[in-house]
């Protein structure tokens, strides 16, 4: 018997059966017609009396059916054969998985099909850019039995998901840790606000060595630096050496301590150097299996610099659009891959004019788009001042966060050294000075409690960058 009929002769006996399948069911997926005309007949009749038909609600439905003679005498044998009370199949989850295997092979054949018919034909009016979509839909077809969360009966899982510890990937920085409780979650968009050479890229760099340091492997994609000027910040932030003096340095010593680096860690770091504004999460995919196929490299933590300078895979390059829909897609789109591999990405963006020169940044000084910050899971300022400045700091303001809540700990400082890339941790006499911080203190362990004080920037794994 064929695996066709097999699923016909159960969608017209098998109450659990149907009503588990034909949300999946496609009539393109049947080859012969008489299959494709029961398969419509069953699926009209289910829909509209919601409940199976029997064989001779079939022969009847059949008979008022315009069809030709020949696909009419052929459905009613058809009928015939699957309408015959013998056993039923008892392995409903054997049903299931072969009706599932079943839909996935005829929906890449169909696929293929109809790629292979777009570049054949040079009249074809689709476009040869829908292809991978065809295809990754094609791919995505799969028997979804979810259809929502039960309050009452669901009741036990959500308990188990309160009391779930959820992975993260922690910073270095204490007050950091205390306002994401304990690092970024997986599944979320980042972002750091700022103004033109206050520290956007410094800061994503320190963190990427953070994480490292962590046995992570980052994927930090550059559109805005050349990938040896990030690799040259990073060196200078793990090798502890000021960025002047790293081109002084001589060969071998330098080799030595990247060598030194390489023993210390699992964690790997690749440096991906797009054009501004000519790549977008497409790309980002693409570079994603790639990156596993030639390097079995999977990352745990994506950075950006930065989000405003990315394309949207959604409008195409030069669409008549305003600043807030492109950006909002853009933001769109970045949280949407960090979902679908489960991972964070942390990406930057620019303050206006305005927000440049404020001690005060707001979330009405986010750049070019309000979207931005509305798709964000965390959002987060870094102010710098020329008093701030001198003694080696910068002040951290909290803008949106899904973590936690925002009015605790909103505004605090950390120290910065600029000649060698690196963020550190100040004393609390600092944060002691600041004025309406929403400041207290916070059971949320630091890096170093954490990992009981044995945290060294020199835990790191060697980086490579292409």
């Amino acid at each position: 018997m064929k695996i066709e009929t097999t699923i016909l002769k159960n969608l017209l006996q098998n109450e659990d059966y149907a009503r588990k399948v034909l949300p999946f069911l496609n009539d393109e997926y049947f080859t012969e017609n008489s299959d494709k005309i029961i398969y419509n007949q069953i699926n009209n009749f289910i829909l509209k009396y919601n409940s199976l038909p029997n064989k001779e609600a079939l022969n009847i439905e059949l008979s008022e059916a315009k069809i030709t003679e020949e696909d009419f005498k052929e459905s009613v044998n058809l009928i015939n054969e699957i309408g015959k009370d013998d056993q039923e199949f008892s392995d409903l989850a054997w049903l299931l998985d072969s009706t599932e295997k079943f839909c996935q092979d005829k929906a890449i054949y169909n696929a293929v099909v109809e790629s292979i018919s777009i570049l054949d034909n040079p009249k074809s009016t689709a476009d040869k850019g829908a292809i991978p979509d065809i295809l990754s839909d094609a791919l995505a077809v799969s028997f979804d039995p979810h259809v929502g969360h039960d309050y009452i009966d669901d009741s036990s899982d959500r308990f188990d998901y309160y009391h779930r510890i959820e992975e993260r990937i922690p910073f270095d920085l204490d007050y950091f840790n205390r306002i994401t409780k304990g690092g970024l979650p997986q599944k979320t968009l980042n972002i750091c606000l700022a103004g033109t050479g206050v520290g956007k890229s410094l800061f994503m760099c320190h963190v990427a060595s953070s994480c490292l340091a962590q046995n992570q492997n980052v994927l930090y994609i550059t559109l805005e630096m050349a990938e040896e000027k990030i690799a040259e910040r990073i060196d200078a932030n793990l090798l502890d050496i000021s960025i002047d003096d790293l081109h002084s340095l001589p060969k071998d010593l330098y080799d030595k301590k990247i060598n030194n680096l390489s023993k210390t860690t699992k964690g790997k770091l690749i440096i991906k150097e797009y054009p501004t504004a000519a790549a977008n999460v497409n790309h980002f995919r693409a570079l994603l299996n790639e990156l596993n196929l030639k390097r079995s490299f999977v990352p745990n933590i994506i950075f950006v610099d930065y989000l405003n300078i990315c394309t949207s895979s959604r409008i195409k390059t030069g669409s008549n659009v305003n600043s807030y829909t492109l950006i909002k897609s853009i933001a769109e789109e970045l949280r949407g891959l960090a979902v679908e591999n489960k991972l964070p990405i942390l990406s930057a963006t620019q303050t206006t004019r305005a927000g440049y020169s404020s001690t005060d940044v707001g979330l009405e000084d986010t750049s070019e788009s309000f979207g931005l910050p509305a798709t964000a899971d965390l959002m987060f300022a870094i102010i710098s001042t020329e008093q701030m400045e001198e003694v080696g700091q910068i002040l951290v303001k909290q803008l949106k966060n899904r973590y936690n809540d925002p009015t605790v700990n909103r505004k605090f400082v950390i120290g910065i050294d600029r000649s060698k890339m690196r963020l550190f941790d100040v004393s609390q006499a600092a944060q002691d000075e600041l004025v309406d911080t929403g400041q207290k203190s916070d059971d949320t362990p630091s890096f170093d409690i954490a990992t009981g004080g044995k945290f060294k920037k020199q835990d790191f794994a060697g980086f490579d960058y292409e």
